[in-house]
This record gives structure tokens, sequence and C-alpha cells, in this order.
């Protein structure tokens, strides 16, 4: 009997192995779509805050900003704002997960809704948990003030609800407050 030692065949069963939970649900194109409808003009709205507003976002979202830039998507129907878009990208355990995070006109929160998920499929919240996060204030978008969260996906929620704070941190400070909108 020959044995064929083939490495590259461990190699793509491994890989293909732990790629396999790699879920991509919309490309940004469609997800914006999703946000605004199909009829709407999307602006990019790139924000650079300066330390004095980037300590202010790191108080009010309870975490660091890892990058000075950041991106909205301005939805508008005929000039009038109809929302802000935010897509974020954070590790959940060990993989990423893309969500994209939209706002009113108001800076409220409207709507989560998942772009990728890489982790495996069990520990990925389910669309009716983001629920309880719609109309929520910043103040109250916490774990101790009434946030169920998830056995079995403790880590993915943690990560959902700080890319949340982020983001209505980063509309109080640099949009809102700024009188952008």
């Amino acid at each position: 009997m020959k044995i064929i030692k083939q490495p590259g065949l461990l190699f793509l069963l491994l890989v293909s192995a732990t790629s396999s939970f790699a879920t991509v649900f919309y490309s940004k194109n469609e997800a914006l779509e999703l946000a605004f409808g199909k009829s709407a003009q999307v602006e990019q709205l790139s924000l650079f805050p300066d330390e004095q507003q980037t300590a202010k976002i790191e108080e009010l979202s309870k975490g660091k900003l890892e990058s000075g830039l950041f991106t909205f998507y301005v939805g508008k129907d005929q000039g009038k704002v109809l929302g802000y878009a935010a897509i974020e990208t954070s590790t959940v355990r060990t993989k990423p997960e893309t969500l994209m995070i939209v706002l009113t006109a108001d800076g409220e929160l409207g709507n989560v809704t998942t772009l990728a998920f890489h982790e495996p499929p069990e520990y990925q919240p389910p669309e009716r948990w983001f629920e309880q996060l719609y109309k929520r204030p910043l103040a109250e978008m916490d774990f101790n003030k009434g946030i169920d969260g998830i056995s079995g996906a403790t880590l993915s929620t943690r990560a959902t609800v700080s890319s949340v704070r982020k983001v209505m941190a980063i509309y109080q400070v640099l949009v809102k407050d700024q009188g952008k909108n």
C-alpha cells in the first residue's frame, strides 16, 4: 500500500471548515436600499472628530474609538433627510460581524441589520432580539437598563450594543450637536 501525502488537501479542508460559518447577507448597496428605499438619494458624510469630540463620543458610547474617520450614509428624498446609516464591523469572539445601524433623521435608532456574520450561526442574535433596541435612547442602551442578553450569544449581543452606542454617540456629538442635519 502506497501512501501519498497531500499537505494541500489538509489545508483546504481546514480552510473550508473554518470559513463555512461566514455568511454575507447583503452588499453595501443592497443594505442602503433596504435602509432608505430604492428612490432615495444617498450621500456619504465623512466625519473627523477632534480630540474633544472624541473624548465626548467615548464617554457617551462607553467605548474607545478605533479610528479618526467615521462615515454616515445620509438618505434623502427631495432634499429631506430620511435618516443616517452606519456600517460597523466588530469582532465578536474571534471573527467579525458587520451591521448596518440606521438612525432616523432625529437620531433615534430605527433599525439594525446584520450584513455579514462570520461566527457560527448559533451565536448570531435573531432579528426579533434587535427590536428591543429600537427607539431606546442612548442613555438606556445598556444591559443594566433593560436590554435582555441571549444565552449562548452573549458576545454577539454585547458587540451589537457597543456598535449601536458608538453610532448614536457619534451622531449626537458630530451631527446633532453641530447642526449638520
